[in-house]
């Protein structure tokens, strides 16, 4: 999830995503940061739904006439999505949604395995059973957004939940680290491979079955469901 910064918070966001062309005229518009910010957040939800698709180049001024914004903040927000894989640079042309493979897929969720597994299994050591009751509306949440069939709103609750475990830790290192392979894990999947309702609603139903094999230190199970989750892509 976006943190808001201090240049940002000074002007709320207007609601999901940014206002398109004939949006409410009377709005004032806000700073830049701001613009940027909201850009980022509505292009990786048309990355994940596949909205923009794989393969595809896609030049700032077309993106910024369909936000209804100027080209500054798209490019801004392209060359952030550049560095985290999402994108490649096109010069003079735009920026080309990368193609994702299966393998890279599974290399990604082979890492996240190698950096997550040792630490959820240390804090099934070390946190007190009752405390993992806290994180129960997190594992909800990722429950209710996954019933209503949206892959973007999921994919944002589940980090959510993701990042809400790991800072049980106490290494905010750990979380910017998993949640950068977290965010690349989620875009568009390789094939144009589609996720359904059911499939969603399963992957959510093991963030609870973690929180109960944490709670009860079943250290095999934690491992075993923290594996199998990053492998469906989650």
């Amino acid at each position: 999830m976006e943190q808001a910064s201090a240049e940002t918070a000074a002007e709320p966001h207007p609601g999901p995503g940014i206002p398109g062309p004939g949006g409410p005229a009377s709005r004032k518009p806000p700073q830049r940061h701001s613009v940027r910010g909201q850009i980022l957040d509505a292009l990786r939800d048309a990355l994940v739904g596949g909205e923009l698709a794989p393969g595809e180049v896609y030049s700032a001024p077309a993106l910024a006439e369909r936000f209804g914004v100027s080209a500054t903040p798209v490019r801004e927000a392209m060359q952030q999505l550049a560095g985290e894989g999402a994108v490649e640079v096109v010069p003079n042309r735009g920026f080309r949604v990368a193609r994702r493979s299966a393998r890279e897929l599974a290399e990604l969720a082979e890492v996240r395995a190698l950096l997550e597994v040792p630490v959820m299994l240390s804090l099934a050591e070390a946190i007190a059973p009752e405390r993992w009751a806290g994180l129960r509306p997190f594992a909800e949440a990722t429950a209710v957004a996954a019933a209503k069939g949206g892959r973007a709103a999921y994919l944002e609750s589940d980090r959510t939940f993701h990042q809400a475990v790991l800072s049980l830790a106490g290494n905010q290192q750990l979380v910017v680290v998993a949640d950068e392979l977290h965010r690349r894990a989620q875009w568009p999947l390789p094939g144009g491979q589609i996720v359904r309702t059911a499939d969603l609603v399963a992957d959510a139903a093991e963030h609870m079955a973690l929180l109960d094999a944490l709670a009860a230190r079943d250290l095999d199970t934690v491992e075993s469901l923290v594996r199998d989750h990053f492998n469906g892509g989650a």
